[in-house]
C-alpha cells in the first residue's frame, strides 16, 4: 500500500491534530500570553495590577542584582551541563557496547529515576548527603581507617571527624543538579552512538590509532548530534531548575527560578515577577534559535 500524504488527507489530519492544538492553546498558549501581559503592568497596592504596558519591569530585571543572578544560574547550568557531558559520554558508549543481553538493564536504570517523583528523589538524596547520612558515615570510615597510617609513620594521630557540610551550599545545588539531569544527557547520546558505523571504529584501530585518539577523531564528531541534543536538554531544564536549589542549596545558591518564585508568592509582585520569568523565556528561546542555526556545510563534490 502505498503511504498516503497528509496534504492528500487533510480532514484526517485535522481530525487527528485538532484535539492537541485545542490543548496546546488553551492550556499553553493563553495562559503564557497572560503572564507575557502581566509583565508589562504595574503593580497598585498589595492585590491590584494595572495593566498600563510600562517597560519598567523590564528595566528593573537588568539592575546588576538580577544580571548576576541571571549570570550565576547560567554558570551553575553550564556546570551541571559539562559534568553531565563528562560524566555521561562513557556511560553511554559502555551502554551502546554492551551485549545484547545487559543492554535493556542498562537503559532500565538510566530510566528508573523517572519513574519516581523527583521530590522524593531529591529527599532522599539529601538524607544520603547529611551530616548524619551515608556520605558522611563513608567519609569519616576513610577517615578513621587513615589513623593507623600516620601513626604507623611516626606522625600524629589524625583529629576527630568532624561531618562534612555536604548540604544546603553551591556543591550541593550543583551535585542535585547533576543526578536529576544525568539521564537526559544520556540518552540523546546513547541514541547517537547506537547508530554509529562501528567498521569505521575497527579500521580506525587496525590502523593505528589508539582507543583515545579514535574517540575524539571517529566517535565523538560522528556522535555530535547526539552531544548537541544532549546539552540542549541537560542546559535549559538545569537553568530554570527550581525544587533542587529551593531544597537543597543555601542563601547565596539560589538561582533565577527560586527568584522568580518568591516575586509570585511572598513579594506578591505578579507583574515583576512574570518579567523576570520572561526574561529567562527569552534566553532560553536565544538558545534554541543558536542550536537551531547551526547547518552543515553543503558538501559540493
Amino acid at each position: 500500500m502505498a503511504e498516503q500524504d497528509w496534504k492528500t488527507n487533510k480532514r484526517v489530519f485535522a481530525a487527528v491534530s485538532l484535539p492537541t492544538l485545542l490543548w496546546t492553546i488553551l492550556f499553553f498558549v493563553v495562559p503564557m500570553l497572560i503572564v507575557w501581559q502581566y509583565s508589562f503592568s504595574t503593580k497598585v497596592g498589595d492585590m491590584g495590577i494595572d495593566f498600563s504596558g510600562t517597560l519598567d519591569n523590564y528595566k528593573r530585571a537588568t539592575e546588576y542584582l538580577y544580571l548576576s543572578i541571571f549570570g550565576k544560574s547560567f554558570a551553575v547550568a553550564a556546570l551541571v551541563t559539562l559534568i553531565c557531558l563528562i560524566v555521561g559520554f562513557p556511560v553511554a558508549m559502555a551502554i551502546t557496547f554492551a551485549s545484547e543481553k545487559w543492554r535493556p538493564w542498562l537503559l532500565l536504570g538510566i530510566m528508573l529515576p523517572f519513574w519516581t517523583n523527583l521530590l522524593v528523589r531529591t529527599y532522599a538524596l539529601m538524607i544520603i548527603l547529611g551530616q548524619q547520612g551515608y556520605a558522611n558515615k563513608g567519609l569519616e570510615a576513610l577517615w578513621g581507617g587513615t589513623s593507623w597510617v600516620k601513626t604507623l609513620i611516626g606522625l600524629q594521630p589524625l583529629p576527630t571527624w568532624e561531618p562534612a557540610q555536604l548540604l544546603f551550599n553551591n556543591f550541593a545545588v550543583v551535585f542535585g543538579l547533576v543526578y536529576v539531569h544525568l539521564p537526559f544527557m544520556v540518552l540523546p547520546l546513547y541514541a547517537a552512538l547506537d547508530r554509529l558505523d562501528r567498521s569505521l571504529i575497527e579500521a580506525s584501530l587496525d590502523l593505528g590509532a589508539g582507543h583515545f585518539r579514535t574517540i575524539m577523531r571517529i566517535v565523538v564528531p560522528l556522535a555530535a548530534p547526539g552531544i548537541v541534543a544532549g546539552v540542549m536538554i541537560t542546559l535549559i531544564p538545569a537553568l530554570g531548575a527550581y525544587l533542587t536549589p529551593d531544597l537543597m542549596g543555601g542563601t547565596d545558591s539560589q538561582m533565577i527560578a527560586n527568584v522568580i518564585e518568591r516575586q509570585f508568592k511572598k513579594a506578591n509582585d505578579w507583574p515583576f515577577g512574570a518579567a523576570l520569568s520572561f526574561v529567562l523565556i527569552y534566553a532560553m528561546f536565544i538558545l534554541i534559535a543558536l542550536q537551531s542555526m547551526r547547518r552543515k556545510v553543503p558538501d559540493l563534490h
